[in-house]
């Protein structure tokens, strides 16, 4: 009985041992799974679709690069099309919903108060993908000293005209003068250009010699004596009627579109978005920078540039980077400048002389660029727009004088940024 319960032990001894190894010998295979659950864990990171706010009527730029994307990376791009300067209102609404964006577009002066607002995140580029890309448009979408997007374009207005009606640019805004006086009568004008949106006029402005801001935001230009010059300037266009009556307000755009393709006048002032419409339009457009003013300074128009920007409200920020620097390169660049006109601001086309020779508007945009001023991308040039414009627009309708209305207007301003900024910065 001894013996046999001795033998029972010792064969639940063995048993125990067993069963204590089993778990020791499963280890590797269990190893195995550990490792394939990691791996399947890492490819569910990668999103199945990035969701990307383009700019309005750009989308079919889009369309090529999206599907190269998904077919190298497996992503699908679903992009929807906002007007630009509405894209950061359309972020305060749907940034923390399920359609909030992982990648958007904006232009260079949306990039301060996107940060200070925080909607886009700093990203960090390889300086390989940067040497692409010119310093000015690179530095364009830094705030603060941190880079927050990639360049997709850059753009200045120039000088666009009708090669059937004015067979040569006249060399300075004097010989434009005298041209349109001569050809308006009737429905018919000379130049046209929307002097009360001071993305437009600003090029006047600096010219005569005012600025937006001096050493900080609390030093504004707007209302010294050569602004008042530069507003004397631009309603000598309305007195004369060389400006029609509908070339003021929200519609102005749309008026002096209309007359250009109509052949109703023989030159504007525009950007390269405008290109392709006229083209489309039927108008043998010709493309050159702007003449100079009477004093004999240049235009010194505004220069924007737009970017993408990844967005702090994605989940998939790496990703999201990815398709920018995917977006920006030359190949998808070169698409997107033959779709919408949209000029990159790639240093290897740049120095392609058979590119710029065969792209009379891009030739013509990198020339004004020389003479072109980077506008301010401080959130505080959000406070200018409208009082500039409403001073322009109270001059070119007799409701008051130069001098008062800029007086005015630069009284606004600095409230608006006193209240809505805190002063200087």
């Amino acid at each position: 009985m001894r013996k046999s319960l001795i033998y029972i032990f010792a064969m639940l001894l063995i048993v125990g041992i067993l069963a204590a190894c089993g778990p020791d010998d499963a280890e590797p295979a269990d190893e195995g799974a550990s490792e394939g659950d990691s791996t399947e864990s890492t490819e569910s990171e990668k999103p199945e679709k990035l969701i990307v706010w383009e700019d309005q009527d750009k989308g079919a730029a889009l369309e090529d690069a999206a599907v190269k994307f998904e077919e190298e990376y497996g992503i699908e791009i679903e992009y929807v099309e906002y007007n630009i300067t509405e894209i950061q209102e359309n972020l305060a609404l749907d940034g923390n919903t399920d359609n909030a964006p992982d990648v958007v577009t904006m232009s260079h002066d949306g990039v301060g108060p996107s940060v200070v607002k925080g909607y886009i995140s700093p990203i960090e580029v390889s300086e390989d993908i940067l040497s692409q890309f010119t310093d000015s448009s690179v530095e364009s979408l830094k705030y603060e000293g941190e880079l927050y997007g990639l360049p997709k374009a850059t753009e200045t207005t120039v000088f666009i005209y009708n090669k059937d009606l004015l067979p040569e640019v006249p060399e300075t805004m004097e010989e434009v003068y005298t041209l349109s006086q001569e050809a308006t009568s009737g429905d018919d004008f000379g130049f046209l250009a929307i002097w009360d949106d001071f993305y437009h006029s600003h090029g006047i402005f600096e010219g005569f010699g005012a600025y937006v801001f001096g050493d900080d935001v609390t030093d504004i230009g707007l209302n010294n004596e050569q602004a008042v010059e530069a507003l004397e300037y631009i309603n000598t266009w309305y007195e004369e009627g060389l400006f029609p009556r509908g070339i003021i307000g929200e519609n102005s755009n749309d008026q002096m579109n209309a007359l250009f393709k109509e052949g109703k006048a023989f030159a504007v002032q525009n950007g390269p978005w405008a290109f392709k419409d006229y083209r489309d339009s039927g108008i043998n457009i010709g493309i050159a920078p702007m003449p100079t003013l009477p004093n004999g300074e240049e235009v010194g128009t505004y220069m924007g540039v737009k970017g993408w920007f990844v967005t702090n409200f994605t989940e998939n920020k790496e990703w999201a980077q990815k398709f920018t620097e995917f977006i920006t390169n030359e190949e998808n660049a070169k698409i997107r400048y033959d779709l919408t006109g949209e000029i990159p601001p790639l240093i290897s086309l740049i120095e392609d002389d058979e590119w710029v020779s065969e792209n009379e508007g891009a030739a013509a945009v990198m020339a004004q660029s020389q003479n072109a001023i980077a506008m301010p991308s401080v959130p505080e040039m959000a406070e200018i727009w409208d009082p500039i414009a409403a001073a322009v627009q109270t001059v070119a309708t007799d409701k008051a004088e130069p001098k008062e209305a800029l007086e005015q207007a630069v009284e606004l301003i600095s409230q608006n940024i006193e209240m809505n900024h805190g002063g200087a910065n």
